[in-house]
């Protein structure tokens, strides 16, 4: 699944700039926004849960994935990938900081849980994800999938 939805201009790496959770979470979201998969107001939407919810969005060391629900601004289901030059603290106790996000889109709730299956079984495989920390391109970055 993650083939089909993680085009090439859904993927940044070695982002730099980025010093807040808001920026990343911008940054990744606007990804979605350009590929025509969200609208702004669901980057809006991942902004107000990370404010109201904490950071329950880092789910491993390191790994932070932004989402929100879905209400008539998702076009598709989408994931956008970003990987930070700099870490970024969310403040999570135990995850944080932060190097690389996973921003989430799906049109319905199922479409969350296909996307979070699909990633957990990549970043269930340690190597895989220690790979993600050194992938050069997209096309490496495809041959973990």
């Amino acid at each position: 699944m993650l083939k089909k939805i993680l085009t090439e201009d859904l993927v940044a790496l070695d982002v730099t700039g980025l010093t807040t959770p808001e920026d990343v979470i911008r940054y990744s979201g606007q990804l979605l926004v350009k590929a025509g998969k969200v609208q702004p107001s669901y980057v809006e939407k991942m902004l107000d849960a990370f404010h109201s919810l904490g950071p329950y969005i880092v789910m491993g060391p390191g790994i932070a994935m932004p989402h929100a629900h879905a209400e008539g601004d998702v076009s598709c289901p989408g994931i956008s990938f970003v990987r930070l030059k700099e870490p970024v603290v969310f403040g999570h106790p135990e995850n944080d900081p932060v190097v690389l996000v996973f921003a989430l889109a799906g049109k319905a709730h199922d479409d969350h849980i296909d996307i979070l299956q699909s990633l957990s079984e990549l970043l269930g495989d340690e190597e895989k994800q220690k790979a993600l920390t050194l992938v050069a391109d997209y096309q490496e970055l495809c041959k973990l999938f």
